[in-house]
C-alpha cells in the first residue's frame, strides 16, 4: 500500500511560507475572505437614483390593466393622430355587415391610391384609413382630455419647476399617483379636467348612440369622398359605384349594412363640421392641390383688384390736376391784356 501523501490548504501553505508578513491573531477565516473598502462619499454622490416608476409606464389614475384605460389611451392617440375623423352612428349592424363594409371601403380606397400613384402623387394612405366602432362615453372622456388638457398649463409655476429637482422618474418622486409631477394623458391631473362639466366641446351633441369612426392620417378631400361615395352616397354628389364596375357594392350585406348607418359629421383639424360642411370638404375639385389653385387664383383676384382700385385713384387724382392746370392757363390768357 502506497504511503499517504498529506496536502495543506494553500491558504496554511502560504502562511507557512510568509510567516513573516501575517500579523499575529490570524486566522483561516480572515485570510479566506475578501475585505472590500467602504465607497467614498464622492462615489456615492455619483450613483444615479433608482427610478421610482419606468419612463415608459407613469402611474395612471385608474389601474392601467383595465380594458377601459387602454381604450382611453388608444381614443387619445386616435384624436392626437387623426386630422380628419368621420363619425358615423349604427344601429344593428352585424359582423357579417361591417366586414362587408370594410372591404368594399378598402377596395375602393386601394383604387385611389393606384390613380394617384399613377399620376405621380403623393400621399397614398388607403392602408391608414381605419373604420372602426368606438365606445361613446370613454371616447367623449378622451376627446375633453386631448381637447382641455394643458400639461404645460395645468401643473406647478415654471418658477418653481426651474428649482424643483423631481421628475416623473426621480427617486424623490412619491408614489401618489396624486403628484402633479405627472401630466399625461391618464394621470390624476387629466382627469380632473375632464370631470369639469363646465367646459364643453363642440363634438358632445354627436355623441348619440353607438358610434363608429373613420380616421384618416391626413386631409384629403380626394380620399374623404371616396369613403362618402360608399358609406353615405348622395346622388348628383357623391355617386355610389356603378353595378357594372363593382358588383359586390350591391349584395344583400353590404346594402343591409349601408341602411343602418348615418353620417353624424366631422372633426377635420380641430373643427366641427356638420353634415354640409363635411360635404363641402369632400367636393373640393383636385383635393388639396384643387384647394391650393382656389387659393391662388382668389389671391390673384384680390392683388388685381387692388391694383386696379389704386391705379384708378391715382388716375383720377392726375385728371383733376391735368385739369386744374389748364383751367388756370386758360384763365391767365384771358386776364393778359392785347396788343
Amino acid at each position: 500500500m502506497p504511503p499517504r501523501i498529506r496536502l495543506q490548504p494553500r491558504v496554511l501553505r502560504l502562511r507557512t511560507a510568509h510567516t513573516s508578513n501575517i500579523p499575529l491573531g490570524a486566522t483561516y477565516a480572515s485570510l479566506a475572505t475578501a475585505t472590500t473598502p467602504a465607497p467614498s462619499v464622492d462615489q456615492i454622490r455619483a450613483v444615479p437614483p433608482v427610478l421610482r416608476y419606468p419612463p415608459t409606464q407613469p402611474p395612471s389614475h385608474k389601474p392601467p390593466e383595465v380594458r377601459k384605460t387602454q381604450l382611453h389611451r388608444t381614443y387619445q392617440s386616435v384624436l392626437k393622430s387623426s386630422p380628419l375623423i368621420l363619425l358615423f352612428q349604427h344601429n344593428n349592424v352585424k359582423a357579417v355587415e361591417w366586414m362587408s363594409l370594410r372591404r368594399e371601403l378598402a377596395t375602393a380606397l386601394q383604387k385611389v391610391d393606384a390613380e394617384r400613384a399613377k399620376n405621380g402623387q403623393s400621399g397614398l394612405i388607403a392602408d391608414q384609413i381605419k373604420f372602426q366602432v368606438i365606445t361613446t362615453s370613454i371616447f367623449a372622456s378622451a376627446l375633453r382630455v386631448v381637447e382641455f388638457f394643458k400639461p404645460e398649463g395645468s401643473a406647478v409655476d415654471h418658477a418653481q419647476e426651474a428649482t424643483d429637482p423631481r421628475t416623473p422618474t426621480s427617486a424623490q418622486t412619491s408614489n401618489e399617483v396624486e403628484d402633479e409631477v405627472f401630466q399625461h394623458g391618464l394621470s390624476r391631473r387629466a382627469w380632473e379636467v375632464a370631470s369639469n362639466k363646465k367646459l364643453k366641446s363642440e363634438l358632445e351633441p354627436l355623441f348619440a348612440g353607438p358610434l363608429a369612426l373613420v380616421t384618416f392620417p391626413a386631409v384629403s378631400p380626394q380620399h374623404l369622398k371616396t369613403v362618402l361615395s360608399i358609406l353615405a352616397p348622395v346622388k348628383g354628389r357623391f355617386d355610389a359605384p356603378k353595378r357594372r364596375t363593382t358588383p359586390s357594392y350591391y349584395e344583400p350585406e353590404v346594402q343591409l349594412g349601408l341602411q343602418k348607418l348615418m353620417l353624424l359629421g366631422a372633426r377635420v383639424e380641430g373643427k366641427v363640421f356638420d353634415t354640409e360642411g363635411t360635404h363641402w370638404v369632400g367636393g373640393i375639385e383636385g383635393g388639396i392641390d384643387g384647394l391650393r389653385a382656389q387659393l391662388v387664383h382668389m389671391l390673384q383676384g384680390v392683388s388685381g383688384s387692388l391694383t386696379g382700385a389704386l391705379e384708378g385713384a391715382s388716375r383720377s387724382l392726375y385728371f383733376t390736376v391735368e385739369g386744374r392746370r389748364m383751367d388756370m392757363e386758360e384763365k391767365e390768357k384771358g386776364d393778359a391784356p392785347a396788343e
